[in-house]
């Protein structure tokens, strides 16, 4: 039952929205960077720290490692926690370099579970960072959490209030075909969806998840 109604949420989203073309970047590594710079900021700030990264050519792994930590904290200073960021930054590159040389594509042969467990290991990466470098940019199928899938899954019964990270992450996963690209559009869809409708206070009338059942009692917010 739960894969049904899995698979029911994603084609009432996918029909009303059409696919959403995430995530926004050129590059493996202009992803994974996005990633990092995104927490706790809006997009359009995470976008004006990568032009920023682009003008100075420096939107690459080697010159980013080399370059001081000061500077790097001033060129992303529109992402908002510059500096937090800029460690952030420095410690994923820091693993690139003294664990896999510098390479991207010496990360491909890394089982998904033991990759995924290095990136969590890094200072400053968290389990939706780390999930999105593994989905987005690494094109792994691991599903991404985030607030609006919590709220949007609790609302329609599909997780207890109280469930965590992994538990959320398990529902998808176990209840979804295994696929990449499923991964990438319905996690962008729950966003799409939160942010228009399924807000703190909710917008239901005109939701596609309308018809559902769902609860949007004040302990679900």
């Amino acid at each position: 039952m739960t894969s049904e109604q899995l698979n029911e949420i994603y084609q009432r989203l996918f029909e009303r929205f059409g696919p959403q073309h995430w995530w926004p970047g050129e590059t493996q590594f202009e992803i994974i960077v996005g990633a990092i710079l995104t927490q706790n900021t809006n997009w359009a700030n995470v976008e004006k720290a990568i032009s920023t990264l682009k003008a100075a050519n420096l939107l690459c792994p080697r010159r980013l490692y080399e370059i001081e930590i000061e500077k790097l904290a001033e060129l992303i200073r529109p992402a908002g926690y510059y500096n937090i960021k800029a460690r952030r930054l420095k410690n994923f590159l820091a693993w690139l370099f003294e664990n896999h040389d510098g390479q991207l594509n010496n990360l491909n042969e890394i089982p998904t579970d033991l990759l995924r467990r290095e990136l969590l290991e890094i200072k400053g990466v968290g389990r939706e960072t780390a999930d999105s470098i593994l989905l987005y940019a690494l094109n792994r199928p691991v599903f991404v959490v985030d607030a609006y899938t919590a709220r949007i899954m609790t609302r329609h019964g599909l997780i207890d209030t109280d469930a965590d990270y992994e538990q959320i992450r398990e529902l998808f996963q176990s209840n979804l075909d295994e696929e990449t690209q499923l991964f990438n559009e319905y996690h962008a869809l729950l966003v799409r969806v939160g942010k228009e409708f399924c807000k703190p206070k909710p917008k239901c009338e005109d939701c596609p998840l309308n018809r559902l059942p769902h609860t949007v009692e004040t302990q679900y917010l």
